[in-house]
């Protein structure tokens, strides 16, 4: 870069080099934080890849069993991406079984499609 080109920035003229980015909605940015920290975890994303991977709704008891950890702490998991509107549930009896959101469909297969386009 030139000192011409330096002095000229430095002089606060009437031309700016660079325009200001443009706004953010806050609500959706919100939303889009909340579902993204949902996922932020490694428990949460194979229990909410799991359950995508299901036929029919999956059973905390059994997903308690397939990743190893209590079933407080998957339920704590659960809750947190059901509040995050990435998984449904239902209760049948003293049991509840746990969807995934067509949200959640799009996104699995958004970063499916966006691992291969790297592999």
């Amino acid at each position: 870069m030139t000192e011409d080109a330096i002095t000229d920035g430095a002089t606060g003229g009437a031309e700016t080099c660079c325009t200001p980015p443009g706004d953010v909605d806050s609500d959706a940015m919100a939303t889009d934080l909340q579902v993204l920290t949902a996922m932020g975890n490694d428990t949460r994303y194979e229990l909410l890849r799991r359950i995508s991977n299901a036929d029919d709704g999956v059973c905390v008891c059994d997903l308690e069993a397939a990743v190893g950890v209590s079933q407080s702490a998957v339920s704590q998991a659960l809750s947190r991406l059901y509040t995050a509107g990435l998984v449904t549930r239902r209760k049948e009896g003293s049991w509840r079984y746990y969807e995934p959101t067509e949200t959640t469909a799009a996104l699995l297969e958004t970063l499916d499609e966006l691992r291969g386009a790297h592999e």
